[in-house]
């Protein structure tokens, strides 16, 4: 690109008007050296992100223990413009889904109310042994809403995680009967589900 005086043969390139703008000799007299620009846009109609989350988990039925054998996703954020900063988003969105359906909880002694979880020594997290290998894979379709085809990134990982994680605990649960399960989906409320199927058989 350039800027060009109308009516002349006068004309700059706009590398040459950045590089210009970094010397102070160059530019006049009270405006700091830099370049900067600010400029905002108000879309008419707000896009939406697309995706699908798969998940296959095994469940050990003598300690309760989940183990996430697979997780697939495929989304759509229309057009990607940093595949790598959108890859670990969707990572981290996904490992807080993980974290919401089989760990996190804030626990609250009952009689005297103090908290258990107050601390990450007792408030438990996915780590990355936890996590495993995420399959991503993008269907690009660009909205038509904005200038650059985009959609929302950060909302990919994470809405998607807890349904399929989830679904997939209750799918094997279903095998032996059990057929509600309170979150988090821990251990020990896993084993007491099964306990309890089975008693009930």
């Amino acid at each position: 690109g350039s800027f060009s005086i109308l009516g002349t043969d006068k004309s700059i390139s706009l590398k040459e008007v950045a590089k210009a703008s970094f010397l102070p000799a160059k530019i006049p007299y009270g405006l700091e050296p830099g370049l900067y620009e600010t400029g905002s846009f108000s879309p008419e109609k707000d896009t939406f992100p697309n995706g699908c989350h798969v998940a296959e988990v095994e469940i050990d039925p003598e300690t309760g223990q989940v183990d996430i054998v697979d997780y697939s996703m495929v989304d759509d954020v229309g057009n990607i413009i940093n595949p790598m900063t959108l890859k670990g988003q969707i990572h981290g969105g996904v490992a807080q889904g993980v974290g919401q359906i089989l760990m996190e909880q804030v626990a609250y002694e009952p009689e005297s109310g103090q908290l258990l979880s107050g601390s990450f020594m007792d408030y438990a997290m996915p780590r990355a042994d936890t996590m495993g290998f995420i399959n991503i894979k993008s269907n690009i379709v660009p909205t038509t809403l904005n200038p650059l085809g985009v959609k929302g990134g950060g909302e990919a990982g994470t809405v998607g995680a807890m349904p399929a994680l989830m679904n997939a605990i209750m799918n094997a649960l279903s095998q032996v009967g059990v057929d509600h399960l309170d979150m988090p989906a821990s251990p020990d409320r896993i084993w007491g589900a099964i306990q309890k199927a089975k008693k009930a058989a």
